[in-house]
């Protein structure tokens, strides 16, 4: 299952997008990171380096 972002603990600091090795995540304009769940590997990198504990596999 691909990432999910909580977008209320989400602070857009992009240490996901710098962890994802496929860049299937982005810190969009409202400044809150967005997975694209098709080229989302499930590698858990964007989990294990969000600061804010504002991701999690689901």
């Amino acid at each position: 299952m691909p990432a999910v972002v909580d977008k209320e603990k989400c602070t857009g600091c992009k240490s996901c997008e710098e962890a994802c090795p496929n860049e299937s995540i982005k810190v969009n304009g409202d400044q809150k990171a967005e997975v694209d769940k098709d080229a989302c590997i499930d590698c858990q990198a964007c989990e294990g380096a969000c600061p804010e504990q504002a991701i999690a596999m689901e």
